[in-house]
Protein backbone atom coordinates (compact mmCIF):
# COMPACT_ATOMS: atom_id res chain seq x y z
CA UNK A 1 0.00 0.00 0.00
CA UNK A 2 1.28 3.53 -0.93
CA UNK A 3 2.65 5.68 1.76
CA UNK A 4 1.45 9.33 1.48
CA UNK A 5 3.82 12.01 0.95
CA UNK A 6 5.44 13.68 3.62
CA UNK A 7 5.96 17.36 3.64
CA UNK A 8 6.65 18.45 7.47
CA UNK A 9 8.07 16.49 10.42
CA UNK A 10 5.77 15.72 13.41
CA UNK A 11 6.34 14.15 16.83
CA UNK A 12 6.05 10.66 16.99
CA UNK A 13 3.44 8.37 17.05
CA UNK A 14 0.91 8.15 20.55
CA UNK A 15 1.97 5.84 22.58
CA UNK A 16 0.54 2.69 22.58
CA UNK A 17 -0.55 0.68 25.80
CA UNK A 18 0.76 -2.78 25.15
CA UNK A 19 -1.58 -5.42 25.82
CA UNK A 20 -1.30 -7.65 28.57
CA UNK A 21 0.05 -11.57 27.84
CA UNK A 22 -3.26 -13.06 27.23
CA UNK A 23 -4.47 -15.64 24.58
CA UNK A 24 -6.25 -12.73 23.26
CA UNK A 25 -5.03 -9.45 23.57
CA UNK A 26 -7.76 -6.63 22.99
CA UNK A 27 -7.09 -4.19 20.02
CA UNK A 28 -4.94 -1.01 21.80
CA UNK A 29 -7.79 2.09 21.60
CA UNK A 30 -5.40 4.30 19.64
CA UNK A 31 -6.13 6.16 16.58
CA UNK A 32 -3.34 5.64 14.08
CA UNK A 33 -1.04 7.89 12.87
CA UNK A 34 -2.56 10.76 10.37
CA UNK A 35 -1.10 9.89 6.62
CA UNK A 36 0.33 6.68 8.30
CA UNK A 37 0.93 3.70 5.47
CA UNK A 38 -1.75 1.26 5.88
CA UNK A 39 -3.85 3.48 8.69
CA UNK A 40 -7.75 3.01 8.62
CA UNK A 41 -10.15 5.62 9.26
CA UNK A 42 -11.56 4.68 12.56
CA UNK A 43 -9.73 2.68 14.88
CA UNK A 44 -10.07 -1.01 14.32
CA UNK A 45 -12.26 -3.68 16.02
CA UNK A 46 -10.36 -6.70 15.12
CA UNK A 47 -8.88 -8.59 17.57
CA UNK A 48 -5.35 -10.54 16.83
CA UNK A 49 -5.67 -14.14 16.71
CA UNK A 50 -4.71 -16.64 19.84
CA UNK A 51 -0.80 -17.05 20.29
CA UNK A 52 -0.55 -20.48 19.63
CA UNK A 53 -0.59 -23.36 22.33
CA UNK A 54 2.88 -24.45 21.74
CA UNK A 55 4.11 -21.29 22.25
CA UNK A 56 4.99 -20.28 25.81
CA UNK A 57 6.95 -18.02 27.90
CA UNK A 58 10.45 -19.57 29.22
CA UNK A 59 9.89 -19.68 32.83
CA UNK A 60 11.30 -16.78 35.10
CA UNK A 61 14.70 -16.75 36.50
CA UNK A 62 15.33 -17.16 39.86
CA UNK A 63 17.94 -13.98 39.85
CA UNK A 64 16.51 -10.94 37.67
CA UNK A 65 18.08 -9.59 34.97
CA UNK A 66 19.80 -6.64 35.53
CA UNK A 67 18.56 -3.41 34.38
CA UNK A 68 21.13 -1.33 31.59
CA UNK A 69 20.71 1.22 33.17
CA UNK A 70 21.40 0.25 37.08
CA UNK A 71 24.79 -0.88 35.55
CA UNK A 72 25.78 2.56 33.87
CA UNK A 73 26.96 5.63 36.10
CA UNK A 74 24.13 7.85 37.09
CA UNK A 75 25.56 10.97 35.11
CA UNK A 76 26.12 9.89 31.15
CA UNK A 77 29.19 11.60 29.68
CA UNK A 78 28.67 13.80 26.41
CA UNK A 79 30.22 12.92 23.57
CA UNK A 80 32.05 15.99 23.45
CA UNK A 81 34.88 17.54 25.88
CA UNK A 82 33.53 20.52 27.61
CA UNK A 83 36.23 22.25 26.05
CA UNK A 84 35.26 21.40 22.84
CA UNK A 85 31.55 22.31 23.55
CA UNK A 86 32.55 25.50 24.80
CA UNK A 87 34.05 26.41 22.19
CA UNK A 88 31.69 25.73 19.47
CA UNK A 89 29.12 27.89 21.35
CA UNK A 90 32.18 31.09 21.30
CA UNK A 91 32.04 30.29 17.24
CA UNK A 92 28.37 30.45 16.80
CA UNK A 93 28.21 34.07 19.37
CA UNK A 94 30.47 35.39 16.46
CA UNK A 95 28.46 34.52 13.83
CA UNK A 96 30.81 31.95 12.05
CA UNK A 97 29.78 29.63 9.58
CA UNK A 98 26.02 30.00 11.41
CA UNK A 99 24.95 30.62 7.80
CA UNK A 100 26.50 27.37 6.63
CA UNK A 101 25.19 24.99 9.31
CA UNK A 102 21.75 26.39 8.92
CA UNK A 103 21.83 25.58 4.81
CA UNK A 104 23.43 22.10 5.70
CA UNK A 105 20.49 21.07 8.09
CA UNK A 106 17.98 22.65 5.60
CA UNK A 107 19.22 20.17 2.82
CA UNK A 108 19.24 17.29 4.99
CA UNK A 109 15.96 17.96 6.60
CA UNK A 110 14.78 17.77 2.93
CA UNK A 111 16.01 14.20 1.94
CA UNK A 112 15.50 12.76 5.06
CA UNK A 113 11.61 14.39 4.35
CA UNK A 114 11.41 12.78 1.39
CA UNK A 115 8.19 10.73 0.30
CA UNK A 116 8.07 7.04 -0.52
CA UNK A 117 5.61 5.05 -2.56
CA UNK A 118 6.16 1.61 -0.78
CA UNK A 119 7.38 0.93 2.70
CA UNK A 120 11.43 1.00 2.00
CA UNK A 121 13.62 -1.95 4.28
CA UNK A 122 17.15 -1.19 5.54
CA UNK A 123 19.65 -3.70 6.10
CA UNK A 124 22.57 -3.12 8.47
CA UNK A 125 24.75 -6.16 9.07
CA UNK A 126 28.18 -6.52 9.56
CA UNK A 127 31.03 -9.33 9.46
CA UNK A 128 31.22 -9.87 13.27
CA UNK A 129 29.65 -8.78 16.84
CA UNK A 130 30.98 -5.77 18.27
CA UNK A 131 31.49 -3.81 15.30
CA UNK A 132 28.70 -1.50 16.32
CA UNK A 133 26.00 -2.61 13.91
CA UNK A 134 23.06 -2.50 16.33
CA UNK A 135 24.25 1.06 17.54
CA UNK A 136 24.08 1.96 13.67
CA UNK A 137 20.25 0.82 13.81
CA UNK A 138 19.66 2.51 16.67
CA UNK A 139 20.87 5.76 15.11
CA UNK A 140 19.56 5.07 11.96
CA UNK A 141 15.89 4.45 13.63
CA UNK A 142 16.32 7.47 16.08
CA UNK A 143 17.32 9.75 12.85
CA UNK A 144 14.25 8.80 10.46
CA UNK A 145 11.34 8.72 13.32
CA UNK A 146 12.48 12.67 14.55
CA UNK A 147 12.63 13.82 10.77
CA UNK A 148 9.80 12.12 9.05
CA UNK A 149 6.09 11.84 10.05
CA UNK A 150 5.08 8.04 8.45
CA UNK A 151 5.72 5.74 11.29
CA UNK A 152 9.51 3.87 11.85
CA UNK A 153 10.02 0.48 12.62
CA UNK A 154 13.54 -0.99 14.26
CA UNK A 155 13.27 -4.77 13.87
CA UNK A 156 15.70 -6.71 15.72
CA UNK A 157 16.57 -9.96 13.55
CA UNK A 158 19.28 -11.12 15.83
CA UNK A 159 17.53 -13.54 18.46
CA UNK A 160 20.47 -14.21 20.09
CA UNK A 161 20.38 -12.19 22.68
CA UNK A 162 19.88 -8.88 20.71
CA UNK A 163 20.99 -5.57 22.64
CA UNK A 164 18.81 -3.29 20.38
CA UNK A 165 15.98 -2.45 23.20
CA UNK A 166 18.54 -2.02 25.79
CA UNK A 167 20.36 0.74 23.17
CA UNK A 168 16.67 2.38 22.60
CA UNK A 169 16.51 2.36 26.46
CA UNK A 170 13.25 0.54 25.55
CA UNK A 171 11.25 -1.38 28.11
CA UNK A 172 11.05 -4.75 28.71
CA UNK A 173 8.96 -6.88 25.80
CA UNK A 174 6.08 -9.32 26.03
CA UNK A 175 6.11 -9.91 22.00
CA UNK A 176 9.03 -10.87 19.43
CA UNK A 177 9.23 -10.97 16.22
CA UNK A 178 8.95 -14.63 16.48
CA UNK A 179 5.93 -14.08 18.53
CA UNK A 180 4.26 -11.91 15.36
CA UNK A 181 5.25 -14.09 12.74
CA UNK A 182 2.44 -16.72 14.18
CA UNK A 183 -0.30 -14.41 14.42
CA UNK A 184 0.32 -11.75 12.04
CA UNK A 185 -2.96 -11.84 9.09
CA UNK A 186 -3.18 -9.67 6.57
CA UNK A 187 -6.83 -8.39 7.48
CA UNK A 188 -4.50 -6.61 10.27
CA UNK A 189 -4.65 -2.91 10.33
CA UNK A 190 -1.74 -0.55 11.81
CA UNK A 191 -4.14 -0.04 14.96
CA UNK A 192 -3.94 -3.81 15.95
CA UNK A 193 -0.22 -4.21 14.69
CA UNK A 194 1.38 -1.42 17.66
CA UNK A 195 -0.44 -3.23 20.44
CA UNK A 196 2.65 -5.58 19.94
CA UNK A 197 5.13 -3.46 19.23
CA UNK A 198 7.28 -1.09 22.02
CA UNK A 199 7.04 2.69 21.81
CA UNK A 200 10.67 3.80 21.62
CA UNK A 201 11.34 6.68 24.00
CA UNK A 202 12.80 8.63 21.40
CA UNK A 203 10.16 8.26 18.64
CA UNK A 204 9.86 5.45 16.24
CA UNK A 205 8.44 1.57 17.35
CA UNK A 206 10.80 -1.28 18.22
CA UNK A 207 9.72 -4.93 17.08
CA UNK A 208 12.54 -7.25 19.60
CA UNK A 209 14.08 -10.40 18.12
CA UNK A 210 13.88 -11.93 21.87
CA UNK A 211 12.92 -11.25 25.66
CA UNK A 212 16.76 -10.33 26.60
CA UNK A 213 16.96 -14.87 27.47
CA UNK A 214 18.29 -17.82 25.28
CA UNK A 215 15.80 -19.21 22.90
CA UNK A 216 15.02 -20.15 20.16
CA UNK A 217 16.67 -17.95 16.65
CA UNK A 218 14.71 -16.28 14.27
CA UNK A 219 14.00 -18.75 11.31
CA UNK A 220 14.09 -17.84 8.19
CA UNK A 221 10.44 -18.19 7.77
CA UNK A 222 9.53 -16.07 10.29
CA UNK A 223 11.72 -13.35 9.10
CA UNK A 224 10.15 -13.20 5.84
CA UNK A 225 6.49 -13.49 6.80
CA UNK A 226 7.03 -10.58 9.20
CA UNK A 227 8.44 -8.50 6.74
CA UNK A 228 6.20 -8.95 3.94
CA UNK A 229 3.45 -8.13 6.26
CA UNK A 230 4.80 -5.46 8.15
CA UNK A 231 5.99 -3.32 4.67
CA UNK A 232 2.66 -1.91 4.11
CA UNK A 233 2.21 -0.18 7.84
CA UNK A 234 5.82 1.39 8.43
CA UNK A 235 7.38 3.81 5.73
CA UNK A 236 10.77 2.75 6.56
CA UNK A 237 11.98 -0.12 8.35
CA UNK A 238 15.45 -0.66 9.98
CA UNK A 239 16.37 -3.79 10.56
CA UNK A 240 19.33 -5.41 12.96
CA UNK A 241 20.41 -8.36 11.19
CA UNK A 242 22.48 -11.29 13.24
CA UNK A 243 26.16 -11.29 11.64
CA UNK A 244 27.29 -12.27 8.13
CA UNK A 245 27.53 -15.29 6.76
CA UNK A 246 24.20 -16.26 8.70
CA UNK A 247 21.67 -17.55 6.09
CA UNK A 248 18.87 -14.87 7.62
CA UNK A 249 21.71 -11.67 7.13
CA UNK A 250 22.94 -12.84 3.13
CA UNK A 251 18.66 -13.14 2.63
CA UNK A 252 18.09 -9.76 4.70
CA UNK A 253 20.66 -8.27 2.17
CA UNK A 254 19.62 -9.24 -0.80
CA UNK A 255 15.69 -8.08 -0.04
CA UNK A 256 16.37 -4.88 1.43
CA UNK A 257 16.24 -1.61 -0.70
CA UNK A 258 19.40 -0.42 1.09
CA UNK A 259 21.84 -2.66 3.25
CA UNK A 260 24.27 -1.51 5.58
CA UNK A 261 27.40 -3.15 6.11
CA UNK A 262 29.34 -2.22 9.08
CA UNK A 263 32.80 -2.77 9.96
CA UNK A 264 34.94 -1.60 13.04
CA UNK A 265 38.24 0.32 11.94
CA UNK A 266 40.38 -2.09 11.83
CA UNK A 267 43.30 -3.76 9.00
CA UNK A 268 41.19 -7.88 9.71
CA UNK A 269 37.80 -5.84 9.28
CA UNK A 270 38.04 -3.55 6.23
CA UNK A 271 39.52 -7.11 4.70
CA UNK A 272 36.92 -9.06 5.76
CA UNK A 273 33.92 -6.63 4.40
CA UNK A 274 35.98 -6.04 0.64
CA UNK A 275 35.17 -10.11 0.51
CA UNK A 276 31.42 -9.37 1.48
CA UNK A 277 31.34 -7.00 -1.25
CA UNK A 278 33.40 -9.03 -3.66
CA UNK A 279 30.74 -11.46 -2.97
CA UNK A 280 27.89 -9.33 -3.48
CA UNK A 281 29.06 -8.24 -7.09
CA UNK A 282 28.64 -12.17 -7.74
CA UNK A 283 25.05 -12.31 -7.29
CA UNK A 284 24.56 -10.23 -10.53
CA UNK A 285 21.73 -8.54 -9.38
CA UNK A 286 20.90 -4.66 -10.74
CA UNK A 287 22.10 -1.85 -8.66
CA UNK A 288 22.92 -4.69 -5.68
CA UNK A 289 26.43 -2.76 -4.86
CA UNK A 290 24.87 1.32 -5.68
CA UNK A 291 21.82 0.53 -2.70
CA UNK A 292 24.82 -0.16 -0.44
CA UNK A 293 26.23 2.10 2.47
CA UNK A 294 29.83 0.60 4.40
CA UNK A 295 30.09 2.55 7.41
CA UNK A 296 33.72 2.06 9.02
CA UNK A 297 33.29 2.44 12.76
CA UNK A 298 36.04 3.61 15.31
CA UNK A 299 35.61 2.00 18.85
CA UNK A 300 38.79 3.85 19.98
CA UNK A 301 39.79 8.04 20.29
CA UNK A 302 42.71 6.80 18.09
CA UNK A 303 42.85 4.22 15.55
CA UNK A 304 45.93 3.05 13.14
CA UNK A 305 43.53 2.65 10.26
CA UNK A 306 43.87 5.33 6.81
CA UNK A 307 40.19 5.93 6.41
CA UNK A 308 41.11 7.17 2.89
CA UNK A 309 43.25 3.75 2.21
CA UNK A 310 39.76 2.13 3.61
CA UNK A 311 37.80 4.04 0.80
CA UNK A 312 39.65 3.18 -1.69
CA UNK A 313 39.63 -0.82 -0.77
CA UNK A 314 35.86 -0.32 0.17
CA UNK A 315 34.46 2.22 -2.36
CA UNK A 316 33.98 -0.39 -5.24
CA UNK A 317 31.23 -0.14 -8.01
CA UNK A 318 29.31 2.59 -6.55
CA UNK A 319 29.57 1.43 -2.74
CA UNK A 320 29.37 4.70 -0.56
CA UNK A 321 31.63 4.22 2.51
CA UNK A 322 31.41 6.76 5.60
CA UNK A 323 33.06 6.89 8.72
CA UNK A 324 31.43 7.13 12.43
CA UNK A 325 34.20 8.07 14.75
CA UNK A 326 34.62 7.63 18.46
CA UNK A 327 32.53 9.00 20.24
CA UNK A 328 32.64 8.99 24.30
CA UNK A 329 28.80 8.58 24.76
CA UNK A 330 28.32 5.68 22.25
CA UNK A 331 31.28 4.07 23.80
CA UNK A 332 29.98 3.85 27.25
CA UNK A 333 27.34 1.71 25.94
CA UNK A 334 23.45 1.60 27.48
CA UNK A 335 20.71 3.84 26.03
CA UNK A 336 21.72 6.10 22.70
CA UNK A 337 20.87 9.85 23.99
CA UNK A 338 20.96 11.74 20.98
CA UNK A 339 21.29 14.87 22.72
CA UNK A 340 24.52 13.86 24.50
CA UNK A 341 25.92 12.89 21.19
CA UNK A 342 29.10 14.51 20.11
CA UNK A 343 28.29 17.32 17.35
CA UNK A 344 30.83 15.97 14.74
CA UNK A 345 28.52 12.14 15.31
CA UNK A 346 25.53 14.07 15.26
CA UNK A 347 26.62 15.34 11.49
CA UNK A 348 27.74 11.90 10.37
CA UNK A 349 24.71 9.80 11.34
CA UNK A 350 22.52 12.48 9.74
CA UNK A 351 24.71 12.52 6.12
CA UNK A 352 24.55 8.71 6.77
CA UNK A 353 20.58 8.41 7.18
CA UNK A 354 20.60 10.70 4.64
CA UNK A 355 22.53 8.81 2.10
CA UNK A 356 20.90 5.40 2.54
CA UNK A 357 17.51 6.92 2.27
CA UNK A 358 18.45 7.82 -1.77
CA UNK A 359 19.99 4.80 -2.15
CA UNK A 360 17.13 2.76 -1.10
CA UNK A 361 15.35 4.96 -3.69
CA UNK A 362 17.59 4.33 -6.66
CA UNK A 363 18.88 7.75 -6.24
CA UNK A 364 22.95 9.29 -6.48
CA UNK A 365 25.42 9.10 -3.94
CA UNK A 366 25.98 11.96 -1.53
CA UNK A 367 29.22 12.10 -1.14
CA UNK A 368 30.33 8.59 -0.30
CA UNK A 369 33.27 9.88 1.91
CA UNK A 370 34.65 9.34 5.85
CA UNK A 371 34.23 12.45 7.12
Amino acid sequence: MSVPPVTHPAGPPQHAKRPPLTATPPTPAIPATPGAPGAPATPSTHSAPATPATHRAPATPTTPTPSPAVLLKSRARHGDPAARRVARALRRLTGGSVAREVEHTARIAETLQQPVTTGRQIAVTGIRGGAGKTTVTALLGRTYAHFRQDPVLMLEADAALGTLPARLGAPDARWTCGDLARIITPSMQLTDVIGYLVQSPGGGWLLPGSQGRVGARLELAEYRAVMLALRRYFGITVVDCDSLPSELSRTALVAAQARVLVTPATVEGVVATRAVLDWMATLRRGGLLRRTVVVVTEGAPHTAIDLSAAREALGVDGVSVRALRYDRHLAAGGAVRTELLARRTHDEVTELAADVLDRSLGRGDRGGRPS
